[in-house]
């Protein structure tokens, strides 16, 4: 029997709850599953840096079916066919990078929906056998759209990225945005002008009733940005989680090691 199509995240949203997010980079269906029962709100696929193509995204959504998590797909570019397509197989929200114009975002935003309200083509592959037969009727309102602001340009042009209808609210890359500020590359950054840029962001987002997104790699970052306004904070990748578990475990018993030595 297809699961009700529903997206949590918006009922969250709706009532003010903040949403954590995991990011997906590796393409192991038992990685991503391991992920989708670790308590996420979201996970996202990482598409556009991630080592993850088309069938492996389709894998991980497979895996994560059996669990509450709501999926999302960060895909490589505005192409409607890549957004179409991932929509297709099961992904209840896109993020795409490098919105940098209203006219970016309402060609973002188009593709991701289907008509009156965009131009998504017709063809659900994996979505209409698993959310049912209402899928048609109910995923223009379920799927969530957020573009990337990563640029100097977006956020001048912020309150009109804002005000497309269709855009559910933005995702702050704080790499790109802070190198495109001429700062060193980084994520949770500490630059009072890049902090300054954030509080900002978050207050238009909000003040345009659209949830702003901050990706960030701990859980201290992700409460401040929490702190100042953010509905929508990445807490985690599947590879950092990884590399940082196998660096602090060799480093501890390699401590242990030189204490009984010296």
């Amino acid at each position: 029997m297809p699961a009700p199509l529903k997206n949590s995240v918006r009922e969250r949203w709706n009532k003010g709850i903040p949403t954590i997010n995991g990011w997906l980079t590796l393409p192991v269906a038992l990685s991503a599953e391991i992920m989708a029962r670790a308590g996420f709100d979201t996970l996202t696929i990482d598409m556009q840096h991630g080592a993850i193509d088309y069938s492996g995204a389709l894998e991980l959504l497979t895996a994560m079916a059996a669990s509450d998590v709501t999926p999302l797909v960060r895909v490589p570019s505005s192409d409607p066919t890549f957004i179409t397509r991932v929509l297709d197989i099961g992904a209840l929200g896109v993020i795409c990078p490098m919105i940098n114009s209203a006219a970016e975002a309402r060609t973002f935003a188009a593709g991701a929906r289907y008509h009156p309200v965009g131009n998504r083509s017709s063809g659900p592959l994996r979505a209409a056998m698993i959310y049912g037969a209402d899928y048609f009727k109910q995923v223009n309102e379920a799927v969530l759209v957020l573009g990337m602001v990563e640029t100097p340009g977006a956020i001048t042009n912020l309150d009109d990225i804002l005000e497309i209808e269709t855009m559910d609210g933005i995702y702050v890359g704080p790499n790109d945005l802070g190198i495109a500020m001429g700062m060193a590359a980084g994520t949770d950054r500490e630059e009072p002008e890049f902090i300054r840029t954030l509080e900002d962001i978050a207050r238009r987002a909000n003040a345009h009733g659209k949830i702003p997104g901050l990706h960030t790699n701990s859980s201290k970052y992700a409460s401040r940005a929490i702190a100042m306004g953010f509905g929508f904070v990445t807490v985690c990748a599947d590879a950092g989680l990884i590399r940082e578990g196998a660096v602090a475990t060799v480093r501890d018993v390699r401590g242990v090691l030189r204490s009984r030595t010296s």
